[in-house]
């Protein structure tokens, strides 16, 4: 099988712990080259996973004649000049989220790629775990009705770390809106296939003392009229934490619990009513038993590097392109607006 040749910029952090593991198990997809600044780390990665070149300069990796496409993985601040270094020599991209500090300065960025000609994707991979896609399929079925709450909450124990470049705005760009919101805001754009027409948020700094926020909570409303709410946090104990999308329709509702995060893992189960019958004073609710949904359960950064060589080898459309961690970062300057005015903001 032809596959798709790699270099990783930034391949310490999140590529060494997911991403590279993963793409070892891709049929498709090959690890050339690995870059990170420490030469020692570099080479040790290398090592590792059995690349032909490490490198500690990103031009240089860039510039690799046997490299096909770029995953970056690198701190945020960086990421705007490392598109533009891999569109000026036409490699593909797969950037982790977001794709710049800003929307404009994110839109520019793949505004350079058009231009160039490279392809461009974002790694909003939760949206390949298992029980995501179960939940996107049972709406779209009809399994529920019309879509009319949703609650997604993702939230991790982050506290104060000297250089860390995630609790610092000028290298982050936000808290926990911003590193962990993204996902919730693009699965439900993803599983509802509507679009955020209104926010309301407030954000604060309640347990930690970095600048960026430790707490958020965000209400989006959909196009459909549906009010849903988005919940992050960097201060929730992990052993405390429970991740969970819970949808309600007027005919049923969908429950995944730990079906979010890096493990592709968790259960969702669903209730359908076939009708739902007059108002009930005494709100029984345990006359239908939930149903629990298969799961296809895999490893999602294997799916998400899979994908993006499929597209890439066999010109077919991105399943997560680049156009859509645009679309959450809008929704998150937003919720930011929101909560500096005491507003509503009406995208």
């Amino acid at each position: 099988m032809k596959k798709l040749r790699w270099g990783v910029l930034g391949a310490g952090g999140i590529a060494d712990r997911r991403t590279i593991p993963a793409m070892m198990n891709c049929e498709n997809a090959e690890l050339v080259a690995v870059m990170e600044i420490n030469p020692e780390f570099a080479e040790k990665l290398r090592a590792k996973y059995n690349a032909k070149r490490a490198y500690t300069d990103a031009q240089a990796l860039v510039n690799d004649p046997e490299v096909d496409a770029v995953y970056i993985a690198s701190p945020v601040v960086l990421h705007a000049e490392q598109i533009r270094m891999c569109a000026d020599a036409g490699k593909h991209i797969l950037c982790e989220k977001p794709l710049a500090g800003s929307p404009e300065i994110s839109k520019a960025a793949l505004q350079y790629c058009y231009d160039k000609n490279v392809r461009i994707a974002t790694g909003l991979m939760m949206r390949f775990n298992a029980g995501v896609q179960a939940m996107k399929k049972a709406l779209a079925d009809g399994k529920i009705g019309d879509l009319v709450s949703a609650t997604l909450h993702f939230t991790c124990w982050y506290p104060d770390i000297p250089g860390a470049w995630r609790q610092t705005k000028a290298t982050a760009g936000g808290g926990a809106m911003t590193d962990m919101g993204v996902h919730m805001i693009d699965l439900l754009r993803y599983i509802s296939g509507q679009e955020v027409k209104r926010v309301a948020a407030m954000h604060e700094t309640n347990t930690f003392s970095y600048e960026v926020e430790d707490s958020s909570c965000a209400i989006l409303q959909l196009e459909n009229g549906a009010l849903c709410t988005i919940h992050t946090n960097f201060n929730i104990p992990d052993a405390a934490a429970k991740w969970r999308i819970e949808l309600y329709g007027n005919r049923g509702r969908l429950i995944g619990d730990n079906v979010v995060g890096q493990e592709d893992m968790g259960s969702v189960e669903m209730i359908s009513l076939e009708s739902v019958g007059g108002y009930d004073a005494v709100q029984n609710t345990d006359l239908t038993k939930p149903e629990l949904l298969p799961l296809d359960l895999g490893n999602a950064y294997q799916r998400e590097i899979e994908s993006f060589s499929d597209s890439i080898l066999n010109n077919k459309p991105l399943e997560v392109p680049a156009e859509a961690a645009i679309a959450a970062q809008e929704i998150i300057e937003a919720s930011y607006k929101s909560n500096e005015t005491n507003t509503t903001i009406v995208m």
